[in-house]
């Protein structure tokens, strides 16, 4: 269930026939209740002579409505469509009597997502639909997208589970760019999708909001300090993120460059087996520190190793004996391996047992420094010498096909 652009919630009727028609909701199954509470409502539609009429006076709607506000506890009893009407009324209202950014509309909205995320679990889908409809109700900019979305995340995880939100990064930065709240809050609210996501089950979506939280979050505080570590640790434990370059662009890691884990990081973008070794000897107690497990992270150091022999061999045949040497394995788990970083998407290439030898196609650069830059123009000076020699072969045998063809017509 996916949220949309800010549309508009219309109320028809004056103003005293939707109070009513709010009142009359509340009530409807309260029959021994119903008049009294009906009275007071009743007393302040009246307008005397002196004072201004209903529609003139603000202060007046304000406080009628307040009363309204007074009684609302629940969803009420009525059908899904009745409860969404409720509530898409009381919103328009809150919406109409009081400005978007006073501490009253606030107050409003806070104490009507509570009544609704509160509800019993068998309104999950039309608490969806009255969040959604308010979310979409406010302006882009508005403030009280926070705190509405913000609802719309603890109902998922109290129900459905986060996907039903069909979340994106792409609207979620798009969002924090057009709310009007502070850096923190905009930090919290990434936050809170991050969590939302991590207790979902779903840890690699967590992990590319955390990208953007510790981006979110002044680089010296010691809220990114801590935020830089876990972000780390979570890199190096999920079992299929291989790519470590986007954090060495975050300000808070880079910030953490004396702590142990940052020392880790720069071995698993740059170095092999034979580097996190020595790192795991003279680091004593680090990884379980951080519930890092040394098999897991020994099978990634020789997956991302085996994609940086393929890079330097890419269009060339690499012996078994190589691999094997490289990764510190025995020549018969070689083809294991080299199937292992295929499914990982880190290389592409096919095996020869005849010849005991893989032939690389594509592999992937663990970061892209001078030394890929100049991988790279090597193998691009190659293939241009190659097309180079294909255009003479064509050349000549045109010229070859030309002079034929005269001294045949000759």
């Amino acid at each position: 269930m996916a949220v949309t652009d800010s549309i508009s919630v219309f109320a028809e009727g004056t103003f005293e026939e939707q109070i009513q028609e709010l009142v009359f909701y509340i009530v409807r199954n309260q029959d021994e209740e119903r008049s009294v509470l009906l009275r007071p409502f009743q007393d302040a539609f009246k307008t005397e002579n002196e004072k201004k009429s209903l529609a003139e006076d603000t202060e007046r709607r304000q406080n009628i409505f307040a009363m309204v506000m007074a009684e609302v506890k629940g969803l009420g009893d009525g059908s899904d469509k009745e409860i969404e009407g409720f509530f898409n009324l009381l919103f328009s209202h809150v919406l109409s009597l009081h400005s978007y950014d006073s501490p009253k509309t606030k107050e409003y909205v806070t104490q009507l997502l509570g009544t609704v995320t509160s509800a019993p679990a068998q309104h999950t889908a039309i608490k969806y639909r009255i969040l959604s409809n308010f979310f979409n109700a406010l302006p882009r900019t508005s403030p009280l997208r926070y705190l509405v979305y913000n609802s719309l995340l603890e109902t998922a995880l109290s129900n459905d589970g986060v996907e039903v939100l069909q979340l994106s990064r792409a609207e979620v930065e798009k969002w924090l760019s057009e709310w009007d709240i502070s850096p923190e809050e905009k930090s919290t609210f990434l936050k809170s999708v991050v969590d939302a996501y991590a207790k979902s089950g779903q840890p690699t979506t967590s992990y590319e909001y955390s990208l953007l939280y510790v981006r979110s979050l002044p680089a010296t505080s010691e809220t990114a300090k801590a935020a830089a570590l876990d972000v780390i640790a979570t890199a190096l434990r999920l079992p299929f993120t291989f790519d470590f370059d986007p954090l060495f662009k975050l300000d808070a890691v880079v910030a953490a460059k004396g702590h142990d884990l940052f020392s880790l990081l720069q071995v698993f973008l740059n170095g092999g087996l034979s580097e996190f070794k020595a790192w795991q000897q003279s680091h004593s107690g680090v990884l379980e520190k951080f519930d890092l497990e040394v098999t897991q992270l020994e099978r990634k150091i020789r997956l991302l190793t085996l994609a940086s022999l393929g890079f330097q061999k890419v269009g060339q045949n690499v012996p078994y004996s190589k691999i094997a040497e490289t990764l510190q394995v025995d020549a018969s788990e070689v083809e294991k391996w080299v199937i292992d970083v295929i499914r990982a998407g880190l290389l592409s290439g096919k095996l020869s047992q005849t010849t005991q030898s893989l032939h690389i196609m594509r592999s992937t650069a663990r970061t892209f420094e001078r030394e890929q830059w100049e991988v790279l123009e090597k193998r691009m000076l190659a293939w241009k010498a190659g097309l180079a020699g294909v255009l003479e072969v064509v050349a000549s045998a045109r010229r070859q096909n030309g002079v034929h063809g005269i001294a045949t017509s000759a």
